[in-house]
């Protein structure tokens, strides 16, 4: 079947749509499509209930964990801008509920078009899934050549990370939500011992769970990387200084002693498995051995030193 009308439920499935080139096939997007920029005025198929802009980290928790307890659904399906996208192929994930659009959705979807699209979910959970996911596409699409330069490129940037680090691996704790504490998932950890530091408390391709405070304190990490899911890095050092500056036994942890926390843009290079996970090994590596990447360029606002001795 030839693929000429796309609809992404999933961020990093358009960001590489455009990667890939192929963005005038794409017809239907989510609300958290915003990169390219380009990508935001396409037609919104999927958006969600809760205001995450409005709401505090604690108050997102509670509102996630009450619709998922009650059966709600937190993605509503905008039924008649999905008709008007009239897809060939619809892109998916299974990977999480509450960050994409779900199962749900995409059974609704498939009821509510006459034409029955091709259903492709894209669920990787380490970096040579993401890759992968790169490559699965390009087939779909007939793009085999495009997709095989672009994971090239990728994988030559990956090795010069691993070629680059030395063998002064510290421990790093990468928090995913701070309001209660979860744990940074999947991809993740993978990208923290690519970028040579030791990945404290998560596993490659686990989920994200609720973290105590008392396993962080165990852990007692040298370098602290709070990448709260779908932020960027001023919303990160806002909900810091409200909720975690003054916390006496987060201010006993080595790391906050020694001042290396760091904020990053969790939103563009970490919370989605998109190809710009490569970029976020590259940044953890600007933190975690800063001496031997110094000169290693990264996008503006990407992360930030959290200075805990500052009021």
């Amino acid at each position: 079947m030839t693929v000429n009308r796309i609809v992404s439920f999933l961020p990093s499935a358009t960001e590489l749509l455009y990667e890939l080139e192929e963005q005038d096939k794409l017809f239907g997007v989510t609300h958290e499509c915003k990169y390219p920029p380009d990508a935001t005025k396409k037609a919104k198929v999927i958006t969600t209930v809760i205001n995450s802009q409005e709401l505090t980290s604690k108050e997102i928790d509670t509102a996630t964990c009450n619709l998922l307890k009650e059966g709600k659904d937190i993605f509503v399906l905008h039924e008649n801008n999905l008709k008007n996208a009239n897809p060939d192929l619809i892109i998916s994930q299974e990977t999480c509920e509450v960050c994409a659009a779900y199962t749900n959705q995409v059974s609704k979807a498939v009821k509510v078009l006459e034409k029955k699209p091709i259903l492709h979910s894209m669920d990787p959970h380490n970096m040579q899934e993401i890759l992968e996911s790169v490559t699965q596409l390009g087939k779909i699409l007939g793009c085999e050549e495009k997709s095989r330069r672009i994971v090239d490129s990728l994988e030559k940037r990956i090795q010069k990370i691993k070629e680059s680090t030395n063998s002064k691996n510290p421990k790093v704790l990468a928090i995913e939500w701070i309001e209660p504490f979860f744990t940074a998932g999947h991809w993740v950890p993978e990208m923290i011992e690519i970028a040579g530091g030791i990945n404290m408390i998560s596993k490659i391709g686990e989920h994200s769970r609720r973290l105590t405070m008392d396993e962080v304190t165990k852990s007692d990490p040298d370098i602290i990387i709070l990448m709260p899911c779908g932020f960027d890095v001023e919303r990160t050092i806002s909900e810091y200084y409200q909720i975690l500056k003054k916390d006496n036994i987060w201010n006993s942890l080595t790391a906050v002693k020694t001042n290396r926390v760091f904020a990053v843009d969790a939103n563009s290079f970490f919370s989605k498995p998109s190809i710009r996970t490569v970029e976020g090994i590259e940044i953890l590596a600007k933190i975690i051995q800063s001496e031997k990447f110094i000169n290693l360029k990264v996008s503006e606002n990407a992360f930030t030193h959290i200075d805990n001795t500052k009021n």
